[in-house]
């Protein structure tokens, strides 16, 4: 009887260990230069493909009306809090990357190549934003 509790309590653990691989949740993401948290951002998955919505910004100036006025495509001059800053990203096959999609930045309003990579057992996420052979690479960690 304590062999088959443990076997599910191992199992339920393992399960959940497993469930953590994937960037679906919310992450908080740090700005490049001074470290510090700058927002909380809340990706979803829909038919196998994600997308991510600025939850929350962080910082001492940020202002609520602040809009996306350099970005040129549906989302120009939108707020920036609720900004759906990814895109088509799915998931690589035999990997725990996803890929193909899009992450724009909205302090420039560019479009990225994206390529996402949970690590430290999904407790952080690589992301990367690239344009050809040029990009940057930033870790955002879970916050659920």
């Amino acid at each position: 009887m304590y062999r088959a509790l443990a076997a599910i309590v191992l199992g339920a653990s393992c399960i959940s260990g497993f469930a953590q691989m994937t960037p679906v949740g919310v992450w908080r993401n740090l700005d490049d230069k001074t470290g510090e948290a700058k927002a909380e951002i809340r990706i979803v998955e829909a038919g196998g493909v994600l997308s991510g919505k600025i939850d929350k910004r962080i910082g001492k100036d940020i202002k609520p009306d602040d809009s996306c006025d350099q970005c040129s495509d549906d989302r120009k001059d939108k707020p920036i809090l609720g900004l759906e800053i990814i895109r088509g990203a799915k998931k690589a096959e035999g990997k725990d990357v996803w890929e193909g999609g899009k992450i724009l930045d909205p302090e420039n309003g560019r479009n990225y190549s994206l390529r996402m990579t949970p690590i430290d057992a999904g407790k952080k996420l690589e992301v990367r934003g690239s344009f050809g052979p040029f990009g940057r690479t930033q870790t955002w960690v879970r916050m659920n």
